[in-house]
């Protein structure tokens, strides 16, 4: 039987393996909102990443001894929805708003949920310290001094990418409900198709999209389908049913780092040194806000600056 920090290891590896794809995921999406809509592009993914999984399912169908209970297939049905729900909100906001700023921005601001997540928290009666609001304080001068010039304007997808932040919180919050309650890979293929479901109509009603626009953006519908849903979205499932959803929300949060990177590399993206202390800012809020510097007392800071040796009471 494996010990409890193995399980723990392996849920942080999967949630932090979940967070470098969905970093790197943020340049697809600028690249795919070249030629289709938000609709049309978040409609053709999940789709992909729901086919992704069937065949695990079927596998799993054959080599499964007993069915799951009827009362489990109801809350996988209605938990899958609901999460499939919740889902279409925030990956429309942000591959609507990512058009209209840089993949760094849109992963940083995304991740405010790293913030969001624990003060949700409060209306579900889980415990909450002083350090979630040093770390709101943080992140929203660090979001401050990322998003705004210094003329004071506000980039106009900034604002739709932090709206949607506040979606995929309520989806850590929600995920890490239901993974406890229900069949993980089955719930991420019942989210899947309700978000691809829901985004398609949208499509149909709002958006127009050619066979050339697709193949243009085949290569970053593959990436976002694949990877970003049909393999991220799962590990997150499975690694959330042993980790807590703050803590969790600190390890995918890593995600901003991964699109910072990324823009550099393949979008030839920069930030300003304002954006650097901006970045810089909101990572310490993220870490702040999950109680990550209270064990750094001032005697210590002290003992660790000057180099004096610190002198423990029995």
């Amino acid at each position: 039987m494996k010990s409890q920090s193995h399980v723990v290891l392996r849920s942080n590896l999967l949630l932090l393996l979940a967070a470098t794809i969905w970093g790197f995921a943020f340049v697809a999406q600028r690249v795919g909102t070249n030629y289709i809509g938000a609709f049309t592009f978040n409609g053709a993914r999940f789709i992909l990443g729901a086919c992704t999984l069937l065949p695990l399912l079927l596998w799993r169908r054959r080599h499964t001894a007993s069915p799951m209970p009827v009362v489990s297939c109801k809350t996988v049905l209605l938990g899958g929805i609901a999460a499939g729900v919740i889902m279409f909100l925030g990956a429309y906001l942000q591959q609507f708003g990512v058009k209209y700023t840089t993949a760094g921005n849109a992963g940083f601001i995304t991740c405010l949920y790293v913030i969001l997540v624990p003060i949700f928290g409060i209306f579900l009666k889980q415990p909450m310290n002083r350090d979630i609001w040093i770390g709101a304080i943080l992140a929203v001068i660090g979001m401050y001094l990322l998003s705004v010039t210094a003329e004071f304007h506000v980039n106009f997808g900034d604002i739709f990418v932090f709206i949607g932040a506040f979606f995929w919180a309520l989806h850590v919050q929600f995920i890490g409900w239901i993974s406890r309650r229900a069949d993980a890979i089955v719930v991420a293929f019942i989210q899947y198709i309700a978000c691809a479901v829901f985004s398609l109509i949208c499509a149909c009603l709002f958006e127009s999209a050619t066979i050339n626009a697709f193949l243009q953006s085949s290569i970053a519908i593959a990436y976002c389908g694949i990877l970003s849903v049909g393999v991220a979205f799962t590990l997150q499932i499975v690694g959330q049913r042993h980790a807590q959803a703050s803590h969790a929300a600190i390890i995918m949060s890593l995600e901003a780092v991964f699109a910072a990177l990324g823009g550099w590399l393949f979008l030839r993206e920069s930030l300003t040194f304002r954006g650097l202390i901006g970045c810089g800012l909101m990572l310490l809020g993220m870490l702040a806000s999950q109680s990550l510097f209270s064990n750094i007392s001032l005697k210590r800071l002290y003992a660790f600056c000057f180099r004096t040796p610190l002198k423990y009471e029995e």
